[in-house]
């Protein structure tokens, strides 16, 4: 039976891992590229977040341009690892996908000023001589709920991330599974309507035409509601679904069901112990969690796929800053081999 804790929360864990002996103090600069907003904070070794900044994600047809507004984010925490740190000891970067860990670049299907973007080179350059690390927000999302969150001690996991598209990550046996392409867990671009609208990606009846907020309001104001103001968000959508609002509720009833039967087959694939979702969407908590449970019993038909347990995020907003810093602060752990590229273009030393 899929299980869905009660208590439905953001807050941080109580207790945070430590630093081992002679750790280096000096914090992680992680910035999280995503469809709606751009992050970019410190993040130490006790997986704490501080310096945070933030960003609307820059609009326009400049690639040069955007990245500058991003780079003016970045200055804010790394001002502050200067001021009391001495620095940073590397830059992890979350960026939705896809993207070419090989050789550095970005096409975020949701971003399209960027196309085979370098922002490997762009954000080794804040900092020359620094690591960097690039990988897909999925994966950030999901190492930071396994490293500090609600993923701790599993063993097979997804992490979802619901919000402007639906973004994925997988932990398999305790390790990031990010494929050969760096692109591993897109559930969001999982086929479940074969006769499914055409989708950005290139396909048609992907999950994000279902269960992403964008698609969650527009399916809405076609079947007429109207929300507050002339641009309602999710988050007018999930208010008035917990007032009852009839539209609003079928809105999130389509998503969970699609939601649940995503996670059913992926489910099924991976032989999972827990989906640990998080994401704007999210925050809806019941109206959207209900909802897939009542997916997962209508999809998840074999044993070992109904006992997948369903989780919150507990990191928020936080968990792509904190999964990108923890490929390099828990590299044997967490790092993508082989190892990130330095300000120079040359591999970094292997984590000892």
């Amino acid at each position: 039976m899929t299980r869905i804790p009660r208590a439905l929360t953001t807050d941080r864990p109580s207790a945070w891992p430590s630093p081992g002996p002679g750790e280096d103090p000096r914090p992680v600069l992680a910035l999280d590229i995503g469809g709606t907003k751009i992050a970019a904070a410190l993040v130490d070794a006790a997986a704490r977040v501080s310096a945070r900044t933030r960003i609307p994600t820059p609009a326009g047809q400049d690639p040069d341009a955007a990245w500058s507004a991003v780079a003016g984010a970045a200055a804010v925490p790394l001002s502050q690892a200067g001021a009391h740190y001495g620095g940073v000891r590397g830059i992890a970067v979350s960026s939705a996908g896809p993207l070419d860990v090989a050789r550095g670049t970005i096409s975020p299907v949701m971003i399209p000023v960027w196309r085979d973007f370098p922002v490997r080179d762009r954000a080794a350059a804040l900092v020359p001589g620094c690591p960097v690390t690039l990988v897909g927000d999925g994966i950030c999302a999901a190492v930071g709920e396994h490293w500090a969150g609600a993923g701790r001690g599993a063993d097979d996991m997804l992490g979802c991330v619901v919000s402007t598209g639906v973004g994925g990550g997988l932990l398999l046996d305790g390790r990031p599974w990010t494929g050969r392409s760096g692109n591993a867990g897109h559930i969001g671009h999982t086929v479940i309507d074969l006769g499914g609208p055409p989708c950005l990606c290139g396909s048609r009846g992907c999950l994000e035409l279902y269960a992403s907020g964008t698609a969650l309001v527009a399916w809405a104001r076609q079947a007429g509601w109207r929300g507050p103001g002339g641009q309602p968000t999710a988050r007018d959508l999930s208010t008035a679904a917990r007032a009852g609002d009839s539209v609003a509720s079928a809105a999130f009833d389509r998503a969970g069901r699609a939601l649940g039967a995503a996670f059913a087959s992926v489910g099924a694939v991976c032989a999972l112990d827990r989906i640990v979702i998080g994401g704007g969407v999210a925050q809806a908590g019941r109206v959207l969690f209900e909802a897939i449970e009542a997916g997962m019993r209508e999809f998840a038909g074999l044993a070992f796929v109904r006992d997948v347990s369903l989780h919150p995020s507990a990191l928020g907003g936080d968990a792509c800053l904190v999964g990108a810093a923890a490929t390099l602060l828990a590299p044997d752990r967490y790092a993508r081999r082989p190892p990130p590229a330095t300000g120079n273009g040359t591999p970094a030393a292997p984590a000892p």
